[in-house]
């Protein structure tokens, strides 16, 4: 039985509902026609009020219990004497598990473990047991609603005031799940630093300048001074808000004066979505592209300038490409801010005998300043939080140095790192990738921040 068709049926219930209901709410009208009356509300109003409340309980029980459903089906396994025989440990015991139910409910044909067999049969009756309950509580769900809402019916039924409202409320809900999730993260994020910051000192973490955790060692022999996380900021600054910054700033600022002032429609018509496309490219091509054309580019030109240094993984080659990847995103944000300017001004501009140039550098770009800093801004939130470049193309090494021919890691790479080896989720070196997301969190968010702010002031000069 497919976890699914309790689902399936709560939409079917929704649509019988609709249907009644509105054939009733057209018998209504007819009536109240044949006596110089009118609805109140149109018949399809009337139709989607029943099928509300015949669909939104079923949906949401047919949610919760498909859900919850395969924990008790392994709850009622268990309990079965034929699961007496299952091994002890946990891994073991889920490998059977998990193959007796394939083939229970037909995804293997044959039970390839000796213990699975035994289940199979336990796990049919389960299956067929939970999945008769999600049917029948779900169709008593429905038929209750559905009979709720087509009992209220009349000619003077306000069905479009409260249909517009559940909308309204669904809308609401849809809005909130952003907020809420940004809580959760939050919520998270704190609670896990906290734990990490009663092994080391929040000062040493933000301060220190030596990174090497061993995910491997003791929790009880760390060394507070390895977790010191200067040099990944200080990388992630360095390749992101810098070098990034260096490459797309002039790049897409230049991109977005040509294409508002100096192409012709056609040129724009073209150049415009091809210059987004950039945006569209996955971040792996991305890091491809870095390490393996730009990467020994510049480590061969660094050595050719004789910088001994110079490595093939560095954080010039990760800031040029990342640059490079965020153009469209200043690009865009500038195109807009400049069109957003007033013709008027401009004209005024050309009208007094300045030229095209003198207009956008004296006239256009400080109108458009506060706009194009929200994009600026935007981009560096973006670069910060970028890995897989990092990762492909600026190498490992936690340094605290300004030579960008030299390998160098930002917070993004480290907690990828941190979270994806074999270290207990209790040990200090897992923790402190928490540590530094909620770091990498806040930064963002502040740069956010700013960018509305300056946003909204910008659209508050030309209201």
């Amino acid at each position: 039985m497919s976890p699914a068709l309790p689902l399936l049926l709560a939409l079917a219930l929704g649509l019988i509902a609709w249907l009644a209901a509105r054939s009733r709410a057209w018998a209504f009208r007819k009536e109240v026609v044949a006596r110089g009356g009118a609805l109140h509300s149109l018949p399809n109003y009337h139709g989607w009020y029943v099928a509300l409340w015949a669909a939104v309980p079923a949906v949401l029980f047919a949610m919760v219990w498909t859900s919850i459903s395969p924990g008790l089906v392994v709850g009622k396994v268990l309990a079965d004497p034929a699961a007496a025989t299952l091994p002890a440990f946990g891994i073991q015991r889920d490998s059977v598990l998990a193959e007796a139910q394939a083939v229970a409910s037909g995804a293997a044909v044959s039970a390839f473990l000796p213990e699975s067999g035994a289940l199979v049969e336990p796990f049919k009756a389960a299956m067929t047991f939970y999945g008769t309950i999600g049917i029948v509580v779900t169709l008593l769900l429905g038929f209750a609603g559905g009979a709720f809402g087509f009992l209220r019916l009349r000619p003077d039924f306000t069905a479009r005031t409260r249909v517009e409202r559940a909308v309204m409320m669904a809308l609401l809900a849809a809005s909130l799940v952003a907020v809420l999730t940004t809580l959760g993260i939050l919520a998270s994020l704190i609670f896990e630093t906290f734990r990490f910051f009663q092994f080391v000192s929040p000062i040493e973490f933000l301060f220190g300048i030596h990174w090497g955790p061993d995910p491997m060692s003791s929790p009880a022999a760390i060394r507070a001074d390895t977790y010191g996380a200067l040099p990944l900021f200080w990388g992630t600054v360095f390749i992101g808000a810098i070098i990034a910054m260096l490459v797309a700033i002039p790049l897409g600022l230049m991109s977005a004066i040509y294409l508002t002032q100096y192409a012709s429609a056609t040129v724009r018509r073209w150049m415009k979505p091809l210059l987004e496309i950039l945006a569209g490219v996955p971040t792996v091509v991305y890091g491809y592209f870095a390490a393996l054309t730009v990467a020994p580019m510049i480590r061969d030109f660094g050595q050719a300038i004789g910088i001994s240094s110079a490595s093939s993984e560095s954080a010039l080659a990760a800031g040029i490409v990342m640059g490079i990847m965020i153009i469209p995103f200043v690009s865009s944000m500038a195109d807009d801010s400049i069109t957003a300017v007033p013709q008027a001004m401009r004209d005024g501009s050309l009208a007094m005998g300045a030229t095209t140039s003198e207009t956008i550098k004296k006239v256009l770009i400080p109108a458009a300043l506060p706009g194009i800093v929200a994009g600026v801004m935007l981009a560096v939130s973006r670069a910060i939080g970028e890995t897989m470049i990092v990762v492909m193309a600026a190498g490992a090494t936690a340094r605290l140095t300004a030579n960008p021919f030299e390998s160098m890691t930002t917070v993004t790479f480290q907690i990828v790192a941190m979270l994806t080896g074999e270290g207990s989720f209790d040990h200090p070196a897992t923790l402190s990738a928490f540590a530094l997301g909620m770091v990498l969190f806040l930064v963002t968010l502040m740069l956010n921040f700013i960018a509305l702010r300056v946003v909204k002031r910008f659209r508050e000069a030309y209201d």
